[in-house]
């Protein structure tokens, strides 16, 4: 399988797996947010110089990160409530932009996810 990749991508996927492995809770939030945020710059990217392999590529490695996130929400709380809406919005916005790409609105929630991320971390 990893022979039909390149070897950055052998190289991210072998990484990502390393951090994965015995990550608490919060980590493995935290490196889905990470996950998130790489592959829509790499979906932007990718779109300006047009690689549409890589775009897609990119798109739906956000998507495994938004749905990921989404699994991992429990409980009825409201801040469960206002995560799943959260990442059903982000969810949404990546599978329209998947036929209609837009590099603004992508860019957007690179930004939001970038800054939710960062404020994780530090609280």
């Amino acid at each position: 399988m990893l022979a039909h990749r390149s070897p950055h991508e052998a190289y991210r996927r072998v990484d990502f797996d390393a951090r994965v492995k015995g990550a608490t809770p919060s980590e493995l939030v935290h490196l889905c947010y990470e996950h998130l945020v790489s592959a829509l710059g790499t979906a932007i990217h990718a779109n300006s110089n047009g690689d549409n392999s890589l775009k897609s590529r990119s798109m739906t490695r956000a998507l495994t990160a938004v749905t990921a996130l989404q699994l991992g929400v429990s409980g009825e709380s409201d801040m469960a409530a206002a995560l799943n809406h959260l990442y059903e919005s982000a969810r949404r916005t990546l599978l329209d932009n998947a036929v209609n790409f837009n590099p603004q609105t992508i860019d957007t929630l690179r930004t939001d996810f970038m800054e939710i991320g960062q404020a994780l971390q530090a609280g």
